[in-house]
């Protein structure tokens, strides 16, 4: 009879967005699977459940539908873009990127793929490279474009480093930042601020320790021997993780350091932020915040690069550089004396020292 025999594709994707439409995402899901498995479906189909399966929650399982769509479909652009926004929606940055570029090079016209593209480049902190591919697309035919558009452009504007960018670059590097920072950077601003906590805390023991920009705790494992406890902030997960495996800190959180301070208590001896301040312009937001959670008489310890002109700038490395008189200034809106400020060189860059400040506030 023709109601027993299985519907036939186009039936089984008007049938799926009907559940869809309804919020029956779950239901769509197995529907759609049961298909699949009976051999009743094609790409479309498969495309169908990634967008159930993302729509019900289970982001995994549409990773691995957007895989098999893919693997069956390599050279379709649809395919890659599905696989892309998965593994977007998983945080796998870098991979969704590479997919989005994948689906681009198999269809140089294809909006959704730019699209998907600049919003990944936004996402990573790109916000140069987001306003390309935006800019390459019809405003309106684009849903939300505009309003993309719009973000990326105040991205660009703001007198700090996007926090996306900062956890997309060191969750990259993070498997080989170590040897790559002491060996080909001559990377020494743990090893500074260290130096320079002697001078200005002589005889110090068993101080309550905030790492701010913790990374894989370089700068952790520098201090331990002052520490009584040592609590690290870092924006890249697997920044955190190599981190926690050097078993120096007594809490560690993924977060950004302008907004994960703002927690009530003046807990802390002793901040620290060794090569983090490069990454902010403006540095008032991070001064208050670090003086509301030190103790009186407590000492904030960092290392900039340094600008000769300006108050600060972004140099051609997308670091920030601060001058002296920056410093000094910033420091005393918000309470704190300068209890030290040295030359130096944290790290080198293309060979060259690059030049640098190791500072120490002491909160009022």
């Amino acid at each position: 009879m023709a109601s027993a025999r299985l519907p036939i594709e186009e039936d089984q994707l008007e049938h799926a967005r009907a559940l869809l439409a309804q919020g029956r995402a779950a239901e769509a899901a197995q529907f759609l699977s049961a298909r699949i498995a009976a051999g009743r479906g094609g790409l479309l189909a498969r495309l169908a459940l990634v967008t159930a399966l993302r729509e019900s929650g289970d982001r995994e399982a549409a990773l691995c539908a957007a895989r098999d769509a893919q693997a069956l479909n390599p050279n379709i652009c649809e395919a890659v873009v599905a696989l892309g926004e998965s593994l977007l929606e998983l945080g796998h940055l870098p991979a969704a990127i590479a997919e989005f570029q994948r689906a681009l090079r198999l269809d140089p016209t294809s909006p959704p793929a730019r699209f998907k593209l600049g919003c990944a480049w936004a996402e990573a902190g790109e916000a140069e490279k987001a306003l390309e591919q935006f800019a390459q697309l019809p405003t309106d035919e684009i849903h939300g474009l505009a309003e993309r558009i719009g973000a990326a452009e105040a991205m660009r504007s703001r007198p700090r480093s996007d926090a996306g960018y900062v956890r997309h670059l060191f969750d990259q590097f993070s498997a080989d930042y170590d040897s790559r920072m002491r060996g080909q950077l001559a990377y020494r601003a743990p090893e500074i601020l260290r130096e320079l906590a002697d001078l200005v805390l002589p005889d110090a023991t068993k101080l309550a320790v905030l790492d701010l920009g913790c990374g894989t705790g370089l700068a952790g494992e520098a201090f331990a021997d002052l520490a009584a406890s040592i609590d690290g902030v870092d924006l890249s997960p697997a920044m955190v993780e190599l981190a926690r495996a050097r078993r120096l800190y007594r809490h560690l959180e993924v977060g950004d350091i302008e907004t994960s301070l703002a927690k009530v208590g003046a807990d802390y001896d002793l901040a620290i932020a060794a090569d983090t301040l490069v990454y902010l312009g403006d540095l008032g937001t991070v001064f208050r915040s670090v003086g509301a959670r030190l103790k009186t008489g407590g000492l904030f310890l960092f290392t900039t690069e340094a600008s000769t002109g300006a108050e600060f700038e972004l140099g051609p490395k997308r670091r920030w550089r601060h001058s002296e008189r920056y410093i000094r200034h910033a420091a005393s809106l918000v309470g704190f004396d300068v209890a030290g400020l040295l030359k130096c060189s944290p790290r080198n860059e293309a060979g060259v020292p690059v030049a640098g400040f190791a500072v120490a506030l002491a909160k009022q």
